[in-house]
């Protein structure tokens, strides 16, 4: 049978205290008995672990102890792992959230860490400007974004249920999370596109105007787009089920610019596969020896510099996309499975309306007033 206890020690006054922490004293599975810290001043918390280590010795489980001693930086690598277990494609953006939870949060015992040190990380991280956003106009630097925030949040929560889910940890701090209100009104234009594509190199080119004419994402949908995937015969570009952000296949169908853009691609790479002597799978790759491309983030950003367009991002293309669609009268749900979302909630963050549907509406309206609006009676004071 356990036991709950605060350990006693002596101050710095020479006078014994006794810790607030509440500790457990049990027997494990192995017989040999076992002193952890609950991590807890409550009472029924601490009885609460102690109950789940007794049960755990019972059913002949080896609980390893100390709890103290794990850091955060032991929680983030769980979760790597757990990213990796489940095949998640968002790894990159974790990375991106780890980056900067721990160097603050990283050397820190877990249980240690409360909702205050959560809350101020959260106001820190908001009050920090976005340093690649401001080298065209540096006095108007953005400040993150309660989005990016709450990705980073959203990271850390999960470090400490995988914990608490592993009998790792007996609790996780309370974690509130922002409103988000940052949707982006970023759209391409069609002059605007070809500004930006005039200043990218060469070999970036055809994966941009493939992202604006289908809204498809860049690092994942386009840049690892194999030939076998283009049936030039069918006329249909498709993404295998279960390579999509939603797992979803999806197809897109060759409209004239895009065979073009396509027959080119081909043939440059029916060129380059000659000189070179090897297969290359890839539909955009680069231009000496094949390799697929990984990406142009910097030469994208100087190109929307150079073209006036600072800070647009390749994302703004599937908002671009889906208010094309729209535009040209495609039904949602058609276009929704051409570019590849689920729900109308695009159509509602950004504002993308049916246009003939308003103009129509307005035509009605205008016929409306003139057949039934009367001109305002004047007073004779010409009020």
């Amino acid at each position: 049978m356990g036991s709950l206890y605060r350990p006693k020690y002596r101050g710095s006054d020479g006078t014994q205290k006794e810790s607030a922490i509440i500790w457990l004293k049990y027997r494990d599975a192995l017989g040999v008995l076992q002193r952890e810290s609950s991590g807890t001043e409550k009472e029924q918390e601490a009885r609460r672990l102690l109950k789940q280590r007794e049960g755990a010795a019972v059913e002949g489980r080896v609980i390893v102890p100390r709890a103290d001693k794990i850091t955060v930086a032991a929680l983030a690598e769980d979760l790597r792992a757990d990213y990796q277990a489940n095949g998640r494609r968002s790894a990159d953006r974790l990375e991106y959230s780890l980056a900067h939870l721990l160097p603050v949060f990283g050397p820190r015992p877990a249980m240690q860490v409360t909702s205050a040190d959560v809350t101020r990380y959260r106001a820190q991280r908001l009050a920090e400007t976005v340093p690649h956003d401001c080298a065209a106009e540096p006095h108007r630097c953005p400040v993150t974004a309660p989005a990016t925030v709450n990705r980073e949040l959203a990271a850390l929560k999960r470090m400490f249920s995988l914990a608490v889910k592993g009998e790792r940890l007996q609790r996780l701090p309370y974690i509130e999370m922002l409103k988000e209100n940052n949707a982006r009104r970023g759209f391409f234009e069609r002059e605007q596109f070809e500004a930006v594509r005039a200043h990218l190199p060469e070999y970036a080119r055809p994966a941009e105007t493939f992202a604006y004419l289908t809204g498809w994402r860049l690092k994942s949908e386009i840049l690892t787009l194999q030939w076998r995937q283009v049936d030039f015969r069918a006329g249909v570009v498709t993404l295998d089920v279960g390579t999509t952000k939603n797992r979803d296949g999806r197809t897109f169908p060759m409209v004239p610019e895009l065979r073009a853009l396509l027959e080119v691609q081909r043939t440059t790479t029916d060129t380059l596969q000659k000189k070179i002597g090897a297969i290359v799978p890839w539909v955009f790759h680069r231009t000496k020896r094949g390799r697929s491309l990984k990406g142009f983030t910097k030469s994208w950003r100087a190109a929307c510099l150079a073209a006036g367009l600072p800070g647009r991002i390749p994302h703004d293309f599937r908002r671009t996309a889906v208010r094309n669609l729209e535009r040209a009268g495609v039904p949602r749900s058609t276009a929704m499975a051409m570019v590849g979302h689920r729900t109308e909630s695009i159509y509602r963050r950004y504002a993308i309306v049916d246009e003939v549907m308003l103009k129509e509406g307005g035509a009605k309206l205008a016929a409306y007033a003139e057949g039934k609006a009367k001109p305002l009676a004047h007073s004779e004071s010409g009020q």
